[in-house]
């Protein structure tokens, strides 16, 4: 796969190391890789990977551009919110390097199709957020023998590892056998990220996998990079692969994609059949409305979120402090608690009533769904 003048000029920086030299340039040119996610940690991988002269990026994502995303998601600009997320990848990365090809794939991956987007691909980086996706991508990658080049990002820690057992490591699973139980680890959305996080962890990936790509350098394969900005510390943890790994061990019994959403704990809400444990925003109004009722409205999110948007009428008893304070509230009283989006008043649903509380609802979508519904003057973050 030749160079022609124009890439000599653009790669030129690449070509005088000597680690690389125009053979290393041209095996750069002649790899592909697989994004999954065009998020925090796909922006500076595939924008990075592109600047670097990859032959062929594909790009996994079925989202759209909101505005939330901006903070750290780099692909994508104020105008393109409401976007195809891979869309706007691929217009952003054409921006950066003509040469390099992009393969956009607007659909969610599966244990249907992820065999089949996968296979083309020479290498695959997770870049998403979710544990089912994470499990489902590593027992693809071990079933077609592909690397697959790991980041997670959380507030200000994040995390990076290459797992690659036909290469001699471990996979994913080696390192975690059991995904956590449902809801035990926010969300970047209910936790938050600091918006250069996936840029440090992001290019850390990249930075593997042109690695892999030239066959130089010891890679991160049997160990897990850690990275807390807040102490600018890095600490790395030795990892070995499980003789009684499910999918990668001496024994495996998982010999193709299952049904990664049961395998996480999460099971899908019953069409058109309501929770009886929730409420909506409409009788939330109510109640706030209504002193009749003798309905209270307690805020279940942290204070901090509590200065950023807030809805009168409300108390703030954040779910961390409950254990400490539920004694604060009435058990004969009736409540209506609600978080930013009915994760966490759910959680302390059921903890209040684990303490003998009998009358008490979730607000169904939280704050996100009141100022969506009720008062958009209410900020949404």
């Amino acid at each position: 796969m030749e160079l022609n003048n124009e890439e000599i000029r653009r790669y030129s920086r690449h070509l005088i190391l000597p680690e690389v030299g125009l053979a290393g340039q041209k095996k750069i040119k002649a790899t592909s890789v697989l994004c999954i996610g065009a998020g925090g940690l796909g922006s500076p991988i595939a924008m990075y990977l592109a600047a670097a002269g990859l032959g062929k990026i594909g790009i996994v994502d079925f989202d759209t551009v909101d505005y939330s995303n901006l903070q750290r998601q780099i692909l994508h600009t104020d105008a393109d919110v409401g976007r195809s997320k891979a869309e706007s990848a691929k217009e952003t990365l054409r921006g950066i390097n003509p040469n390099c090809e992009v393969v956009i794939h607007n659909t969610r991956i599966s244990s249907e199709n992820a065999l089949d987007l996968i296979r083309p691909y020479d290498i695959v980086v997770d870049g998403t957020d979710n544990f089912p996706t994470r499990y489902l991508t590593n027992d693809a990658c071990v079933l077609l023998k592909k690397p697959n080049v790991y980041g997670s990002i959380f507030r200000f820690e994040g995390q990076a590892s290459v797992f690659a057992p036909h290469l001699g490591g471990p996979c994913y699973r080696c390192l975690y056998p059991e995904p956590p139980p449902p809801g035990m680890v926010p969300s970047c959305a209910e936790g938050g990220v600091l918006g250069v996080l996936p840029g440090i962890i992001g290019c850390i990936q990249a930075t593997e996998i042109l690695k892999l790509a030239l066959g130089k350098g010891a890679s991160l394969t049997g160990r897990l990079m850690l990275f807390n900005a807040l102490d600018m510390k890095f600490k790395e943890l030795k990892l070995r692969r499980d003789p009684k790994c499910p999918i990668c061990g001496e024994n495996p019994t998982i010999k193709e994609l299952i049904d990664y959403e049961t395998f996480c704990g999460i099971v899908p809400e019953p069409e058109n059949t309501g929770n009886p444990d929730e409420v909506t925003v409409q009788d939330m109004k109510q109640a706030l409305a209504n002193a009749s009722l003798n309905i209270k409205v307690v805020d279940v999110r942290e204070p901090d979120e509590f200065e950023i948007a807030k809805v009168n009428g409300t108390t703030l008893l954040p779910l961390s402090q409950l254990p400490e304070r539920f004694t604060e509230l009435d058990p004969n009283q009736q409540y209506y608690l609600h978080c930013k989006a009915g994760v966490r008043s759910m959680k302390a649903l059921t903890y209040l009533r684990q303490q003998g509380f009998k009358y008490i609802k979730s607000v169904k979508g939280g704050i996100a769904a009141w100022s969506e519904e009720i008062d958009r003057t209410v900020p949404r973050y």
